[in-house]
């Protein structure tokens, strides 16, 4: 103990000649554990861009598949209130501003389309695979995603579009029916 005193008192640094496991005796000296390689940190980023991926794709799906079904919720709403205007006047209006609803629009924000089949011509209404009109009584329908539409089903312009079918008994994505 005398000896390490005065190594002490005469400036001198005293290293121990057994340091503890894990005790670097001269930490400037040990290079092998001072951070990340290249690789590792290149690997941990190709990992977080794949995760970030899966996840910004899951994201985008869940959002679109509720843009769908607000729309379908939409389309039963102005449905109802077409049921309503044909009770109380025995025939379907001639277009939504006689049930207050020309300002509701789809999700992606176009306006939702009507067409009351008494009064449209039968060329214009919504055509199925088979080219036979999907309604008797009148289309409805939101353009979808893409804002556009087509009169047949088959059009790719249509796949995304949100329609009443078979006069209500279907109601979903034209890629679906």
């Amino acid at each position: 103990m005398k000896s390490n005193t005065l190594l002490a008192e005469s400036g001198k640094q005293i290293y121990p000649t057994n340091p503890a496991p894990g005790v670097n005796r001269c930490p400037s000296t040990d290079k092998s554990k001072t951070g990340f390689t290249l690789v590792e940190l290149m690997v941990v980023v190709s990992i977080l861009a794949v995760l970030a991926t899966v996840g910004v794709q899951n994201y985008r799906r869940h959002i679109n598949e509720a843009k769908i079904n607000r729309s379908i919720a939409d389309i039963k709403v102005i449905e109802l209130k077409l049921q309503q205007f044909l009770a109380e006047n025995d025939v379907f209006p001639n277009s939504l501003n006689n049930i207050g609803m020309q300002n509701l629009s789809d999700p992606w924000g176009n306006p939702y389309r009507y067409a009351n089949a008494a009064t449209t011509p039968p060329g214009l209404l919504r055509k199925d695979h088979f080219m036979v009109p999907v309604n008797t009584d009148f289309d409805l329908y939101s353009m979808g995603e893409d804002g556009l539409t087509a009169i047949p089903f088959t059009v790719g312009a249509s796949q995304d579009d949100i329609v009443r079918a078979n006069n209500g008994a279907y109601l979903g994505l034209v890629s679906e029916f």
